[in-house]
């Protein structure tokens, strides 16, 4: 099975709008009249996707995403952002679930699903993240964990919605840490997510749906990661935030 990579670039609380100008006018300086074999999606900070959507709003081989969005149509939940409002930013992705979501906000498995399937209500495709910490990890709770968040998570999706979803494994402890997975570490782990999904909805969308790696991805790893059988792309964070950076990951990432 042959699935297009995803390469999603998530800036966490970083670059406003000046910076996200500056960044998105570098870039576009670079992909100009220039075809990809892989999806490329940025994520700036809510404040910031009017001034990505402006500049890169007509660049095909680029989509936007956003950081997170409200499990909640509208009402009165002050400081929240629903999946229609995003709607009319071109926003294509959503991240839900990040590791930072989970651990800093408190966000559940429960909380994790409703927002995916809000998402899914208005055709945004979520960048659904899961991980183990390392004490999870050491501790042999990997397989618990990740069988929890995913059944969890994906709980109530239709074919159509699973497929365009996109799952990102995200090791916590090597988010943001240097550490990274070794290839056979992230290519074991993606390949029993994978057997998690084959398992809730069968193998043909567990061999379709796209699962990214996340976790210091840098220019440096990025070949060997993403050779592996079972990893379609990565979520950046910190190498995100430098338009050539990002830029020398897909290139040696993508096939």
């Amino acid at each position: 099975m042959i699935r297009k990579p995803i390469f999603a670039a998530n800036w966490k609380m970083n670059k406003g709008p000046s910076e996200t100008e500056d960044f998105a006018k570098s870039l576009l300086s670079k992909v100009q009249n220039r075809t990809f074999p892989c999806d490329i999606v940025i994520a700036p900070p809510f404040v910031s996707l009017t001034k990505a959507a402006e500049i890169l709003g007509n660049v095909s081989s680029i989509t936007l995403a956003a950081q997170n969005c409200s499990q909640f149509d509208s009402g009165a939940y002050t400081g929240e952002i629903s999946a229609m409002m995003l709607k009319e930013f071109f926003i294509h992705y959503v991240i839900i679930g990040h590791s930072e979501r989970r651990s800093i906000f408190g966000e559940t498995d429960e909380v994790i699903n409703a927002k995916i399937r809000k998402a899914r209500e208005v055709n945004l495709k979520p960048i659904f993240c899961i991980g183990e910490t390392l004490e999870e990890r050491e501790g042999g709770r990997l397989e618990k964990v990740l069988r929890t968040q995913v059944s969890e998570g994906l709980k109530g999706l239709s074919e159509r919605d699973l497929l365009d979803t996109v799952i990102a494994y995200e090791p916590v402890w090597a988010i943001g840490t240097g550490v990274t997975a070794t290839a056979e570490q992230a290519q074991d782990t993606h390949a029993f997510v994978r057997s998690l999904v084959a398992e809730q909805f069968g193998a043909d969308s567990a061999a379709k749906i796209r699962i990214q790696y996340g976790g210091s991805v840098k220019p440096g790893n990025a070949a060997e990661l993403m050779a592996c059988p079972d990893i379609d792309g990565a979520l950046i964070g910190g190498a995100s935030l430098e338009p050539q950076s990002f830029l020398d990951i897909i290139e040696k990432g993508a096939p």
